[in-house]
């Protein structure tokens, strides 16, 4: 496995999904790479807490 960059569906800017986080999503069974950068992912959790 190796870094992947991917695009942010919401803002547009490049993230790194590193190994340690293919590793984790694929501990978990998860079947889907994320499709938004860690701040967006924050903000949208936030925004869904209300």
């Amino acid at each position: 496995m190796t870094d992947k960059k991917i695009i942010c569906r919401d803002c547009g800017r490049e993230f790194v999904f590193s190994v340690g986080e293919q590793e984790f999503y694929k501990e978990k069974g998860f079947q889907n790479e994320p499709t938004r950068c860690v701040s967006c992912r924050e903000s949208r959790k936030e925004r869904n807490r209300r």
